[in-house]
């Protein structure tokens, strides 16, 4: 796999990232919550600002770590099953936004623990400093672990592909296309746009982002299984005979 494919790879599975609603979610709930309670506009970019970048510093944690973990552990032996292992966590978890990724009722509830959906709802609402802020922001990407840990898997494979540039690179583009949505909504809200507008738009689209999700990790699933897995073992017998 070459440099440009690879960086093609993992700005692909950034925009599946992207394309989960946790984080944006409570943007648009602690937004909420904000304008409710009468605050000024100031305090509001405040809080938004500080909790986009709490996810922002956890996503760039997150990812890191796996891509050093990689490095240190990987071999030649265990590198193809890695890249098995990451296929079947793309395909299953293709399949689980397909079909439970969403609550079936109306409005965009996501299927998480009830536990851990009260705690972010209360900590949400109670949310006043921008430390506060921060900490929701790096809460929000613990919380959706389960869903990104898949392509985050898959980016810090192709990552310690890379040369060290280049993984800044790839690390720059994971970060800056996964949290694309959320750039975009904070801007929205900075800029004055209704949150029941967005919030709007959130319900309407549902359907079509979960299907992307699903559909993406699916296609690039299949993709990697062949080319990382199924077309080196083909080589490897071919050139053996």
């Amino acid at each position: 796999m070459n440099t440009l494919d690879s960086l093609v790879i993992i700005a692909l599975v950034a925009l599946i990232h992207a394309s989960f609603q946790l984080s944006v979610s409570m943007l648009t709930l602690l937004s909420s919550h904000t304008i409710g309670a009468k605050r000024s506009h100031a305090r509001l970019l405040g809080l938004t600002s500080a909790y986009t970048f709490g996810v922002f510093i956890m996503t760039t944690l997150v990812l890191s770590t796996f891509a050093m973990f990689a490095q240190a552990t990987l071999t030649d032996a265990t590198n193809q099953l890695a890249w098995i292992v990451a296929c079947g966590l793309l395909f299953g978890l293709g399949f689980a936004v397909w079909f439970f990724y969403y609550r079936r009722e109306q409005g965009t509830t996501l299927w998480l623990p009830r536990q851990m959906a009260r705690y972010l709802s209360d900590r949400t609402k109670a949310t006043k400093q921008t430390a506060e802020a921060f900490g929701l922001g790096i809460s929000s990407v613990v919380a959706e672990i389960l869903f990104i840990f898949a392509p985050m898997l898959v980016a810090a494979l192709v990552l310690v592909g890379l040369e060290p540039t280049w993984q800044l690179a790839g690390l720059a583009i994971y970060t800056s296309l996964s949290l694309l949505p959320l750039l975009i909504v904070h801007g929205m809200i900075g800029s004055g746009h209704k949150i029941s507008r967005i919030q709007r738009w959130r319900e309407e689209n549902k359907s079509f982002l979960q299907f992307v999700a699903g559909g993406g990790l699916l296609v690039l699933g299949f993709y990697l299984y062949v080319d990382r897995v199924l077309t080196p073992t083909v080589m490897a017998a071919a050139g053996s005979l």
